[in-house]
């Protein structure tokens, strides 16, 4: 049997790997650990999604973005509460890029969003 292709997971946006463990029910895997799973996507993570588009659509159609940015127009601005959303928008982001709405780049460079490490910003797709 060849290996099928990756998916990405519905919660997190990471790339699930095929494992032979699965094989009987690759199809319906949607989620790549127990965590994703049990959070799933939530109205919050829609939000984001949602506020990291509305603020590219803003923007000149080179610019780029930080999660932070997404976060922040999510969350509660007192206190830097704010600060709780960083990953949650850095997973809508990597949902983004696999519907192929977004890139992320480091260093002006796309990066494979699963890998990539530190300091991110999101674009429109090109």
């Amino acid at each position: 049997m060849s290996v099928p292709e990756p998916k990405t997971c519905a919660s997190c946006g990471r790339t699930i790997e095929w494992r032979k463990k699965w094989e009987r029910d690759w199809d319906s895997v949607k989620y790549c650990s127990t965590s994703c799973r049990r959070h799933g996507v939530t109205d919050t993570d829609r939000r984001l999604e949602a506020a990291i588009l509305d603020l590219l659509a803003a923007r000149a159609r080179t610019s780029t973005i930080c999660p932070s940015d997404a976060a922040r127009a999510v969350g509660p601005a007192e206190d830097e509460g704010w600060r709780e959303l960083m990953e949650p928008a850095r997973r809508a982001a990597r949902r983004l890029v696999a519907a192929g709405e977004v890139e992320i780049t480091q260093g002006g460079r796309v990066v494979d969003p699963s890998t990539a490490k530190g300091a991110i910003r999101i674009r429109r797709a090109r």
